[in-house]
C-alpha cells in the first residue's frame, strides 16, 4: 500500500509537527493511525495515510453513511432525521450569507445528493462533485441528480459559482493546498465558501480522547482547529468572515464515541456529552464540536 508520510504540516509547512495520539479504525479496517499535531497553526493530521487510490477501500462498508445512505440501526436512523432538518437550515444560510435566493452553487463531496438535490428543488443552479462511483450512482437512482467525479474541479470554469459548500469534505481531500487554492478561483465576485468541519478542540473531542467518533482515521487525513482553517484560508487570499456551530454534531458523534471507548452503547451518557458540549459552543463558538466557516475572497 503506498502512504504519504509528512515531514512538514499539510496547512502551514511549519517543520513543528509532533505524534500526540495513535487512534483506531474502528468503522472499516480496526488498524491504528498516528495522529501528528503543528505546534504552529494547530493542525493535527494523520500521518503515513493511504494515498488517493489505496484509501478507497477504507471507505466501503454500510456503516460509512456518506456514502451507503444506510438508516439501519438507531444512531443512523437519527442521522437521517436530523437531516432532514439541516438541509433545510443549510439552505437558508446560503440565501442569508449570500444574499440570493437562487444562485450557482457548487456542492463539494455531494455524497448520495441530498443536499445538491435541496437546492436544485429551490431553484439553485447546482453542480455537484463526488469522487465515490457508488454514491454517484445512488444520487442518480433516487434525485436523478448527475453528480460528475470530483477531479473536474480542475477543470471548472474560474469565478462562476455564487456559493462553494463542503460539508465534512475538506477532511477527506488529499490535495488541500490545490483545492482551496480552486475554492479562490472558483468563487464569483461577492461569493461565499461552507466549510463544515470537526473541532477536536471540542468538549465532546477532549472527553472521548483517541476514541472520539470524529478522527475517523483513516478517512479523515486532517483534524482541524479554528487556528488551523483561518491559516490554511489566509493562505490562498481567503478570509474567514463568520463561524455557526452545527448543533446537532456532537449528539451523533457521542453516541457513536461511547461504543468506542466502552464497546457498547450509552445514549442518556452520549446525550449529556453533547449537550455539555453544546453548552460550552454557547459560551464560545471556537469550542463546537462541528463548526460552519464561513469565508469569502480577502
Amino acid at each position: 500500500m503506498s502512504v504519504i508520510h509528512y515531514n512538514s504540516c499539510p496547512v502551514c509547512s511549519s517543520l513543528e509537527i509532533h505524534p500526540v495520539a495513535d487512534v483506531k479504525d474502528h468503522s472499516v479496517s480496526q488498524q491504528v493511525f498516528s495522529v501528528w499535531e503543528c505546534a504552529d497553526c494547530q493542525l493535527r493530521f494523520t500521518q503515513d495515510i493511504p494515498d488517493a487510490l489505496a484509501i478507497m477501500p477504507y471507505y466501503k462498508s454500510d456503516a460509512y453513511i456518506s456514502h451507503s445512505d444506510t438508516s439501519t440501526g438507531l444512531v443512523n436512523s437519527l442521522y437521517h432525521r436530523i437531516r432532514r432538518i439541516t438541509l433545510q437550515q443549510k439552505l437558508k444560510l446560503l440565501q442569508a450569507k449570500t444574499g440570493k435566493k437562487t444562485g450557482r452553487l457548487l456542492d463539494i463531496g455531494a455524497g448520495t445528493g441530498a443536499f445538491a438535490h435541496t437546492m436544485l428543488a429551490a431553484g439553485w443552479e447546482v453542480t455537484g462533485l463526488e469522487p465515490d462511483e457508488g454514491a454517484r450512482a445512488m444520487a442518480l437512482k433516487n434525485y436523478r441528480l448527475s453528480l460528475r467525479p470530483s477531479m473536474e474541479i480542475y477543470q471548472l470554469p474560474t469565478a462562476s459559482f455564487d456559493a462553494i459548500t463542503l460539508w465534512h469534505v475538506l477532511e477527506h481531500v488529499h490535495d488541500l493546498q490545490g483545492y482551496v487554492q480552486r475554492f479562490a478561483e472558483l468563487l464569483a465576485p461577492g461569493g461565499k465558501l461552507f466549510l463544515a468541519l470537526p473541532n477536536y478542540q471540542s468538549t465532546d473531542a477532549k472527553k472521548y480522547d483517541t476514541a472520539w467518533a470524529a478522527y475517523d482515521v483513516p478517512r479523515h487525513l486532517y483534524h482541524f482547529s479554528p487556528l488551523s482553517v483561518e491559516t490554511l484560508l489566509q493562505r490562498h487570499q481567503l478570509k474567514v468572515q463568520e463561524l455557526k456551530a452545527m448543533w446537532f454534531d456532537p449528539f451523533y458523534i457521542s453516541m457513536l464515541s461511547e461504543g468506542y471507548a466502552h464497546g457498547k452503547s450509552n445514549h442518556a451518557a452520549a446525550f449529556l456529552t453533547g449537550l455539555r458540549s453544546d453548552l460550552a459552543a454557547v459560551r464560545s463558538i471556537r469550542k463546537a464540536s462541528s463548526i460552519i466557516y464561513m469565508a469569502a475572497k480577502a
